[in-house]
């Protein structure tokens, strides 16, 4: 009796740790998300970027992001600070927005992003391990599941705000400048709750760590084929910003690509833990396939989409794909993982991604110059779908 009560404190506990992280990323994605889908357009508006200049610096930004978080997580399994790593990772969101107020050119935009995808990618991992350690056993896909929900609800929430701000100042320069000092005051949010974060600690076991590095031909197959699927599957994933720009391309103006971004977030938040309790039911590897389809369909929704209704369709499918995939995956390797490895891992399936996305950036940018619209979703479409079939036969 006395063990069953110990053990039901302890899921509480641990699933308070999960809400409060997730509340973290909540009201961090507010802030990001309150900026994110302003920045193809400001770029484009302000600056006169074109698709491939977007692309050039979205794939900069985002490869330094996923560059780096091998990096933090294998110091967060070394030293065992993952609460202190995430922390500065992101307290970077102000000097993000304090970079973007100031920028005067497409260059200075460019060092904005890589300051926050920099942060991005110091955080992630130890957030991500932190996560799974306040998990049970059997519910990792759920613990995943909540806080994915709460990191979309947040996007969702920032990019209304960003809509409705958008709608009252206007979309000239120093209304978009007025939108990125407002959003600093939801990272300031995020900063304080990490007073409440618990963070479990273990024994250094440095000589295991050495260990992997000298022998990575042991580690474990399913990873490694899971990691080289992620590599192949990413170089067909562009930013988010062709999405915008695609929008924007078949008539959307800059409030109702907007929008279009927030019933993506939406539809994911909703999603997220109902598909994180699946993949604890069906299996990891079953739900990611499908997710993968799922992502290969959208891509070419997103190729030959001629009206707004289907492109508003599209936005909400792509949801769906974000919340069958985002927590399957992390928790498909936070298992299978070896246990002193966790945050390295989790890290270098982002370093792989950061490293295939920024040739994915580039050639979409150039497709799309020099064959059309269509070209870089239609490309991302049948690489999503190779993946997903070496991904079923295989793993």
């Amino acid at each position: 009796m006395e063990d069953d009560e110990k053990s039901r404190a302890s899921v509480a506990k641990g699933t308070r740790n999960v809400i409060i992280l997730g509340l973290i990323s909540c009201f961090a994605d507010i802030s990001s998300e309150m900026v994110y889908p302003l920045i193809p357009l400001y770029l484009t508006a302000v600056f006169g970027a074109t698709p491939v200049l977007v692309g050039i610096i979205e794939g900069i930004a985002e490869s330094v992001a996923s560059l780096l978080k091998v990096f933090s997580g294998y110091i967060s399994d070394r030293f065992q600070h993952k609460k202190a790593i995430a922390f500065c990772g992101y307290a970077t969101g102000l000097l993000y927005k304090a970079a973007l107020i100031f920028a005067g050119s497409w260059g200075g935009i460019l060092l904005a992003r890589v300051i926050d995808r920099f942060g991005k990618g110091i955080r992630t991992a130890p957030r991500d391990v932190m996560v799974s350690e306040s998990a049970g056993k059997n519910s990792i896909g759920r613990a995943f599941g909540i806080h994915k929900m709460l990191d979309m609800a947040g996007s969702a929430i920032g990019i209304l705000m960003a809509f409705l701000l958008l709608k009252d100042i206007g979309a000239d320069a120093n209304g978009y400048r007025m939108i990125f000092a407002v959003s600093a005051i939801p990272i300031i949010i995020a900063l304080l709750l990490f007073l409440l974060v618990h963070e479990k600690k273990g024994k250094r076991e440095i000589v295991q760590r050495e260990h992997f590095w000298k022998n990575i031909s042991q580690l474990d197959g399913r990873l490694k084929l899971y990691l080289a699927i992620t590599f192949l599957f990413t170089l067909g994933n562009s930013s988010n910003s062709f999405l915008l720009l695609r929008a924007s391309d078949i008539g959307f103006d800059s409030s109702a690509t907007i929008l279009l971004y927030f019933i993506y977030n939406l539809s994911a938040s909703l999603l997220a833990i109902p598909c994180g309790k699946l993949s604890d039911k069906i299996g990891r590897k079953r739900l990611l396939v499908s997710g993968y389809i799922t992502f290969s369909l959208v891509y070419f929704g997103f190729a030959f989409c001629n009206s707004k209704p289907f492109m508003v369709l599209v936005f909400v499918i792509y949801g769906i794909y974000t919340a069958m995939t985002t927590g399957a995956e992390r928790a498909l390797i936070a298992e299978i993982a070896p246990p002193q490895l966790k945050g390295t891992m989790l890290g270098l399936q982002s370093t792989l991604a950061g490293i295939a996305l920024l040739p994915a950036s580039v050639i979409a940018g150039l497709l799309w110059d020099g064959i059309g619209a269509f070209a870089p979703f239609a490309f991302g479409g049948m690489l999503s779908f190779m993946a997903a079939i070496v991904l079923a036969l295989n793993l």
